[in-house]
């Protein structure tokens, strides 16, 4: 693993404290609010662990934000443009997902991720993490399976999905071959 994505995961680390103290919260707090040990989230929060794409998802909607809005924050540098170089890249370290921040930071209540899933990967999302956003999947390159709820959506190169209700999701890829997708974000303002 990159010095980068190392960095990365402390700066994470250190912006799920801040926003828990901002919102007065306890570890305790945090922890019931999310569903995330007490032990967990200390120890992400000292930079004892590198979180997981589900245990972002489950924290980032206890804080009422999306994921990309928490990796923003942790990282982003001020401007409109934001050159390839400095776009936020972060890696699950349980699956190997890359997760690229793309859009700019902005007033826009829009966010635009760049995912790629390995080959054989799968990703849960709990139904935490899409309350408040409305949110697109693009299936950029080779094939993606999304399990919205009980719902199997089998999306292939140039497919876009429009998600529904919160629900608890999976996101897999079946295939021998990466899939990249896009996830644009519609936040509530």
């Amino acid at each position: 693993m990159s010095k980068k994505v190392d960095d990365l995961s402390q700066r994470i680390g250190t912006r799920v404290r801040i926003e828990r103290e901002g919102r007065g919260w306890s570890l305790t707090d945090l922890a019931t609010h999310s569903g995330v040990s007490r032990a967990m989230v200390h120890k992400l929060e000292h930079g004892d662990c590198s979180p997981t794409a589900t245990l972002l998802a489950r924290l980032s909607g206890a804080l009422g934000l999306s994921m990309s809005q928490l990796i923003a924050r942790a990282e982003m540098q001020e401007g409109r443009l934001l050159r390839k170089a400095n776009q936020p890249v972060w890696i699950d370290p349980q699956t190997g997902y890359v997760r690229r921040h793309v859009s700019p930071p902005s007033n826009m209540p829009l966010d635009l991720v760049q995912i790629e899933l390995p080959a054989g990967a799968q990703v849960p999302m709990p139904a935490l993490t899409y309350v408040s956003r409305q949110q697109c999947l693009w299936v950029l390159h080779g094939s993606l399976v999304f399990m919205e709820g009980g719902t199997r959506h089998e999306m292939n190169e140039g497919d876009c999905l429009a998600l529904g209700p919160p629900a608890d999701c999976v996101f897999r890829n079946e295939t021998s071959d990466n899939c990249t997708y896009a996830v644009i974000v519609l936040r509530s303002t």
